[in-house]
């Protein structure tokens, strides 16, 4: 069964934190690979971070690092992104997703994940 659920959105003031949830069944966490996406009103989904969830390893935009931090809990099957020094430009909806198969590169592009969440809001004021 594939499922993955978000949670943790919401409004923060500029240079606020918050965390996002990323809760998996067994099968989609299995993909060994999860990413986190964002999309703002207008613009294209970007990648922000992934993990590959069996040797650890982590991927992040160059407009996150340093601000950002995503890691996983592999007994809970669940991914977080801590968001630190959040910026009125990371306003946007943003995506767990799963990778589909497991040869395709664990990365930040969205076409390499087949299994995606409904999305949380997250809002950062100046």
């Amino acid at each position: 069964q594939v499922q993955l659920v978000e949670s943790g959105g919401g409004s923060v003031q500029a240079g606020g934190s918050l965390r996002l949830s990323c809760a998996a069944s067994e099968y989609t966490y299995g993909s060994n690979c999860m990413g986190w996406f964002r999309q703002a009103p207008g613009k294209e989904r970007e990648g922000v971070a992934a993990i590959d969830t069996f040797g650890g390893g982590t991927y992040y935009a160059d407009s996150v690092k340093g601000r950002f931090t995503i890691s996983r809990d592999n007994a809970k099957n669940t991914v977080y992104l801590h968001m630190n020094s959040l910026k009125p430009e990371d306003t946007a909806m943003y995506y767990c997703a799963a990778r589909k198969n497991r040869w395709v590169d664990c990365s930040l592009s969205p076409a390499n994940f087949g299994y995606w969440g409904q999305g949380t809001q997250v809002t950062v004021s100046s």
